[in-house]
């Protein structure tokens, strides 16, 4: 054993918090060869057991399997989606097929799975308690889906098309981060961002030096279709150079195109789908999800699809009606929708974005209102631990305690914007919470706001306000926690219910005795004027539209892609695209999706292939739920630990549904959904 190298053993710091600062790169590769080694020999040694097979022998046995490569595989995936470089991607790229293929290893094993088998059919005299139960079956149904009931020949097609799909989707998402850094786009002169903040300008000042374009400015792109300056830009041109580039990602050539290895991943991913018994990819993802379906979700979309698209056509309509009073010339294109939309609001509303962004003061925005929130609703309490360090000087940890003043874990944030971390915004559990294991959880929210120049503040938009306050309830569904077996940690619920407690959460971004309490000017701690609270409550409607259209053609394309079967695939990845969003009724030029196939990390490596719909499914039980909170008081103890108690302790251990009708006490209504997206 290397005693230097830290990813052999537990952690000594406090909740087995990473030790990041001692973590170097060469470490990774020796730790998740010898993690995987040592669990071979883990279930080997269950296999092995001349005992008959029982739950603890068994199921218990192999949820205290593998402790080493999963603390080892944490912390790398951490670090390859926040702090990546060109090691850490040599690295992925090498590992990746090989702990394919070690899952596979496992989960193909006869000898294991007929133990998991024999218990299932046995299940009934084995006197289990309620999560036990569930606990085996959950072990005997992810060993199905695995494909460990297949024969020796399926078994290995099985496991070349796993380790194919690895090195496919890392291959996608290093392409996706390389290409957002080398798609920036360069303007000569601050005149060509005309109407972007001062503290935006410098920023591009300084990213452009830093790509080596002294004297220049640079736009850096975000992994979305649209961009957060085209709000503010006034020069038509560059608005067009800076959308033209987004759309173009990832599909003009070279060596960031990944069309090929869309299809790839496309034609393997069904091919696996019809070895293990499914019509399409589809089917199998949906297979365990809520939804169950695909005919659920295709319903779901197109009766969503029709008045979304009516919604954006009339606001395209009135931002038509606003250039030809303005300036006309020009019919209205994609890259004028986010600059006339907040000039409409403006016009409307008489407000614009600019004038919030001094009441969002970042750690503010956390402490005074994150934080403030979750007090309210459930007692718990922060006290900021500077001793304690994450993988960046940038990063915020806080241990957090729990009502009774006993500790509940630890909750780090990394909030800005860096050129080697994934876009978008996500949480992790550093540490998964177990009673069986003896942890507590460590939880991290991750967000992308641009850093400002050195001494500035870190002013927020009410999007990202919006962002922090939604990730911030996946890290409630983590630290709440309280399962026994780490297979049912946190956030280890459906796809499409793994949503729902963060979107509930974004409620009380706007909730008025929260937002009250940390919507304060950065300079004179003066609260936001209630005219121009107003003003905002007012315009939450504004954008639908646009807002539900981009989501449903990302959704859509998702669905298109994987109901394809093997020998569908099509030949040209944009041409498909185009007819899939055509089909649909969403291809309105100026409403893109919110992510096109060449960029869609979210599905092609980021584990929501065919549950990109979530978003919308989770959004019919949160819509519905925030009714609940409304009508029973809003933000107290009571409704707060009612929702911990149903749902945010529970992680996976209860079906997901049945979660739900404990909390609401009744089936989820989709009415206030499309009430709140003015589709009613």
């Amino acid at each position: 054993m290397d005693d230097k190298n830290p990813l052999l053993v537990s952690s000594p710091l406090p909740y087995q918090l990473p030790p990041f600062a001692e973590i170097r790169e060469e470490h990774f590769e020796p730790a998740l060869a010898q993690g995987m080694a040592e669990h071979l020999a883990e279930v080997a040694a269950i296999t092995g057991n001349a005992e008959p097979a029982g739950f603890e022998n068994t199921v218990v046995a192999m949820e205290r399997a593998g402790q080493m490569l999963a603390r080892t595989n944490r912390a790398f995936g951490i670090l390859t989606n926040s702090l990546t470089n060109e090691e850490l991607q040599r690295i992925e790229s090498s590992v990746a097929p090989k702990l394919a293929a070690h899952s596979d290893a496992i989960r193909l094993d006869a000898a294991l799975f007929t133990r998991i088998r024999t218990l299932s059919e046995r299940r009934a005299e084995l006197g289990l308690d309620a999560e036990q139960l569930r606990l085996l079956e959950r072990y005997y149904k992810d060993f199905v889906l695995a494909g460990a009931a297949l024969g020796d020949t399926e078994k290995a097609r099985l496991k070349e098309l796993n380790a194919e799909l690895a090195e496919l989707s890392t291959r996608f998402s290093q392409a996706v981060l390389k290409e957002v850094n080398a798609s920036a786009v360069i303007c000569e002169t601050r005149e060509e961002l005309r109407g972007l903040p001062a503290a935006a300008i410098g920023a591009a000042a300084a990213l452009a030096a830093s790509l080596g374009q002294e004297g220049k400015f640079a736009i850096r792109l975000t992994n979305t279709s649209g961009q957060p300056p085209l709000k503010k830009l006034e020069d038509r041109g560059l608005r067009q150079r800076v959308v033209e580039a987004s759309l173009a990602r990832g599909g003009q050539g070279g060596e960031f195109d990944v069309r090929e290895t869309v299809k790839g991943i496309v034609r393997k991913r069904a091919e696996k789908a019809r070895l293990l018994g499914f019509a399409t990819h589809a089917d199998l993802q949906l297979e365990d999800q809520t939804a169950r379906t695909v005919e659920t979700v295709n319903a779901l979309l197109a009766r969503l699809a029709r008045p979304a698209v009516a919604n954006a056509r009339r606001e395209a309509a009135e931002m038509q009606a606003l250039v030809d009073a303005e300036s006309g010339g020009f019919e209205l294109a994609s890259w004028d929708w986010d600059f006339y939309s907040e000039r409409l609001r403006q016009s409307r509303y008489a407000f614009d974005e600019g004038q919030l962004r001094p009441y969002y003061e970042m750690r503010r925005v956390l402490i005074d209102g994150v934080f403030f929130a979750a007090t309210k609703l459930y007692g718990i309490t922060f006290v900021e631990r500077p001793d304690l360090d994450g993988y960046s000087p940038e990063m915020l940890v806080f241990e957090v305690f729990d009502r009774d003043g006993s500790a509940l874990g630890l909750f780090l944030g990394d909030f800005y914007a860096r050129p080697n971390k994934r876009g978008g915004a996500w949480a992790n559990a550093y540490v998964p919470q177990s009673a069986l294991m003896g942890t507590k959880p460590v939880i991290g929210n991750h967000l992308n706001i641009p850093k400002p120049p050195e001494g500035e503040p870190t002013l927020m938009t009410h999007a990202e306000v919006q962002t922090m306050f939604h990730e911030f309830g996946h890290a409630l569904h983590g630290l709440f926690s309280a399962v026994r077996y780490p297979r049912f940690a946190g956030t280890s619920v459906p796809r499409d219910f793994v949503e729902y407690p963060s979107q509930v959460n974004e409620m009380w971004a706007a909730w008025p005795e929260v937002f009250a309490n940390y919507a304060k000017h950065y300079q004179t701690g003066e609260p936001m004027p209630a005219e121009l609270l107003a003003k905002v409550e007012a315009a939450s409607q504004f954008n639908e539209g646009f807002r539900t259209t981009e989501l449903l053609a990302a959704a859509i394309l998702d669905q298109a892609w994987h109901q394809l079967t093997p020998d569908d695939t099509p030949g040209d990845v944009l041409a498909f695209e185009a007819e899939a969003l055509a089909r649909h009724g969403v291809d309105f030029p100026l409403v893109p999706p919110r992510y096109r196939s060449t960029y869609f990390s979210h599905v092609f490596s980021g584990g929501y292939s065919a549950g990109y719909y979530s978003y919308i499914w989770s959004e019919v039980l949160d819509a519905d739920s925030v009714e609940y909170f409304r009508e029973n008081g809003g933000l107290t103890r009571e409704n707060g630990d009612r929702f911990r108690e149903t749902v945010l302790s529970r992680g996976g251990s209860v079906e997901a549904m049945e979660m739900y009708r404990a909390f609401r006490g009744r089936e989820p209504d989709i009415e206030p959904l499309l009430r709140r997206r003015g589709l009613g």
